[in-house]
């Protein structure tokens, strides 16, 4: 089984990130359960903007959307800027855009369908449950399950002041313990997953709104097309 870890902080490699920092502590739990990881720093890829799975040009989103196809957990982890996930957060939620359209021939289902979801969140005052709930929100629309207790964050105080590693987060009791509870949930339900595979058939019932419907809603997400 195999957990990717998408860092999406602001800093490239090889700067200091608290956010990988949190994500190592998360990691080094899940490999403790048998979990093979991988983190990945989104900044240092040159990736495009746009909704589709490969924007050309040298557009390297193909790399990471390979990578993250082939994972049974994907983990976004982001810090907070101006109150909201990272510009990259957003980033990757919008080129996996892309991935509706890259449905199974047979059943419509996405690449992620049946993945399991996790987030990670650090930075200073607020916006940590704000982050955490819109990314899980994108991620199960984009096919993946998201368990019980399956975030995991650490913000500072008010203001602008020491982050995750100088503030000492590592101790933080809250912190330690939603790290623990993201890695076993996940790692639990990833493990239902591959036992027990989602077997939805998204064209069949898009086809069966769209017998039902006055409105001709056009086709996108892999429905049918």
């Amino acid at each position: 089984m195999k957990a990717l870890f998408l860092n999406c902080t602001l800093k490239k490699s090889p700067r200091v990130s608290n956010t990988r920092a949190l994500i190592d502590k998360v990691a080094a739990i899940m490999e403790g359960l048998g979990v093979e990881t991988e983190v990945l720093r989104v900044v240092d890829y040159d990736i495009a903007f746009g909704v589709s799975s490969d924007e050309g040009g040298g557009d390297q989103w193909p790399l990471v959307y390979e990578k993250i196809r082939a994972a049974d957990i994907i983990v976004v982890a982001t810090p907070i800027w101006f109150g909201v996930r990272s510009s990259l957060a957003q980033l990757v939620m919008e080129r996996l855009d892309g991935s509706y359209a890259d449905g199974d021939p047979k059943t419509g289902q996405y690449p992620l369908y049946g993945k399991v979801a996790g987030v990670i969140v650090t930075g200073n005052e607020d916006g940590a449950h704000a982050a955490a709930a819109t990314t899980l929100f994108n991620l199960s629309h984009l096919g993946c399950v998201v368990p019980p207790n399956c975030d995991c964050y650490w913000v500072g105080d008010a203001g602008p002041g020491p982050s995750y590693i100088e503030a000492g987060g590592g101790q933080h009791m809250y912190t330690n313990k939603t790290a623990r509870f993201l890695a076993h949930n996940v790692v639990y339900m990833a493990g239902l997953m591959r036992e027990n595979p989602l077997p939805t058939n998204i064209r069949k019932l898009t086809e069966e709104a769209r017998a039902e419907s006055r409105d001709t809603c056009p086709v996108r997400h892999g429905e049918g097309a």
